[in-house]
């Protein structure tokens, strides 16, 4: 371990664990499950996926996109123990799609899908901690989605958090943005002291003293259910009793094994899009081994599904936070993980004083690190090819979630690339040559249905007393439905008295 790395790596690593607490913890909580099983995934996918993984700054842990199918699957199961054993078969199946190279999905995901996948997740983080900070927790921390338990939703919840401000909180709140400002001025940035210690932890001490002094007066003061809500754990039964373990008794029913297909799929699938983002995040462009991701976040959900964790994949926002406070190698993550086991364990009712909309700054601040007017304006410059399924995507995952808004995206993608196809797949040109017009048609190597519709129309403008010639010589295969089209075309042209040359064409 290199000195120069190891402070960096201390710094990233808190910075990271205080954007880990709250959203293992909401997790759970919007899952209906233990909070301690949130702590485990965190743990888990902290150390052993970090160390088995192909990434450098890739931070694993439960995720906030699983969270509907994790409730949806405890209900059909019945019970959280059995949904831990769909864990851990699920884990077995990631396995299985790393040996097999299943990995190599994620290179053929768009690059403006993943850069509207990053903005959209940071426009949600933003909208979703604005009423923590405001002192409204009605909503758990970890919920992503758009229709929320409280009945509202993304957007209504703004106006309806009116009606409940927490003026402490708020205060608090307040207090921590002005730190965060005053941390890029000179005089701050040349304190030794200052330097020395994160600014996010600043924030939760500062937060904290500030928690402690609001107690004394009535107007300003703040109740638990605006703090960090932890288990506590005093002793090794405390412990004990924090831990689930797997019933393997439904293994023999089929909707035991949809449950595990269902949740290998999407984690799998959540993991890669991650994975993808996170390298485009990293400022040495580093491209990690996605099948050796999948191993390792596989290993993770069985020791997690054991252990009595929820399932674990990469995590952007977590992922974004270690690359954007200077993370240097995979220790900052295992940190984070160190940190979140210990403080638990150890210091519980210190960290039950820190404030949520403390830590809303925090996640406000890390979204808007992935989101930008900028990023927007270039996507926009550089066409509607790129702009609407960049926009698409963002759009999808503010009304519905991460993969829909992917999923949209890509079929936007998909296309403006059958278009082009379509559009740039021949080469066609016309010519006067001693006094007559000439039409030259090369076709493409393949020909398919998709080109039907160009075909029609380029015969069509062909002009009459002219001469065209089909160039077949690259073609090697065409669909019925544009030979019969050319074969039209032929059976007609003396009609319009249009001479036919046909090169290396077959009828």
């Amino acid at each position: 371990m290199k000195s120069n790395t190891l402070w960096p790596d201390i710094k990233s690593g808190s910075v990271v664990f205080l954007v880990a607490l709250p959203l293992c913890l909401g997790i759970a909580m919007a899952c209906g499950v233990p909070l301690f099983s949130g702590i485990i995934s965190g743990v888990v996918g902290g150390i052993l996926v970090t160390i088995l993984s192909a990434s450098k700054y890739s931070v694993s842990g439960p995720a906030a996109g699983l969270t509907a199918i994790v409730i949806s699957s405890i209900t059909l199961l019945g019970s959280y123990e059995v949904f831990l054993a769909a864990v851990v078969f699920a884990g077995v199946l990631q396995i299985l799609l790393g040996i097999l190279k299943a990995g190599g999905i994620g290179n053929y995901i768009p690059s403006a899908v993943i850069k509207g996948m990053l903005a959209g997740i940071g426009i949600i983080l933003i909208i979703k901690q604005i009423p923590h900070l405001f002192g409204y927790d009605k909503d758990p921390e970890g919920d992503m989605e758009f229709f929320q338990p409280d009945g509202q939703n993304s957007f209504t919840e703004l106006f309806y958090m009116i009606n409940f401000i927490t003026p402490g909180s708020l205060i608090i709140g307040c207090v921590s943005f002005l730190i965060l400002f005053l941390s890029t001025k000179k005089f701050f940035k040349t304190s030794v002291f200052l330097t020395l210690l994160p600014t996010p932890l600043l924030l939760v001490g500062v937060g904290t003293y500030l928690t402690s002094i609001f107690s004394n007066y009535e107007f300003l003061k703040i109740d638990t259910q605006h703090l960090v809500n932890l288990p506590i754990i005093s002793n090794f039964s405390d412990l004990q009793s924090n831990f689930a373990f797997p019933n393997f008794s439904f293994i023999n029913t089929s909707t035991f094994w949809i449950v595990v297909f269902t949740l290998g799929a999407v984690a799998s699938l959540e993991t890669l899009l991650n994975i993808e983002a996170t390298d485009k995040l990293d400022p040495k462009k580093n491209i990690s081994n996605s099948n050796k991701e999948l191993y390792a976040q596989g290993v993770g959900n069985i020791v997690a599904g054991l252990l009595g964790g929820l399932p674990v994949t990469s995590v952007i926002i977590r992922s974004s936070a270690n690359i954007n406070s200077g993370a240097k190698t995979k220790l900052s993550v295992i940190v984070h993980a160190l940190l979140l086991l210990t403080s638990v364990i150890l210091f519980p009712n210190i960290l039950s004083l820190i404030p949520n909309a403390c830590l809303a700054v925090i996640l406000i601040v890390t979204g808007s690190k992935l989101t930008s007017l900028a990023i927007f304006k270039e996507h926009y410059k550089n066409g509607i090819e790129q702009f609407l399924p960049f926009i698409v995507t963002i759009v999808i995952m503010l009304l519905t979630d991460i993969l829909k808004g992917v999923g949209a995206g890509i079929v936007v993608s998909v296309f403006f690339i059958i278009r082009d196809n379509i559009k740039f797949s021949f080469d066609a040109s016309s010519d006067i040559i001693n006094g007559q017009l000439y039409y030259l048609v090369k076709l493409p190597q393949h020909l398919t249905f998709f080109n039907k519709g160009y075909l029609i129309r380029f015969f069509n403008s062909v002009e009459p007393n002219s001469k065209i010639i089909i160039d077949g010589t690259i073609n090697k295969k065409i669909n019925r439905d544009s030979k019969d089209v050319i074969s039209d075309f032929i059976s007609i042209a003396k009609n319009k008295k249009i001479e036919v040359e046909l090169i290396k064409y077959n009828k």
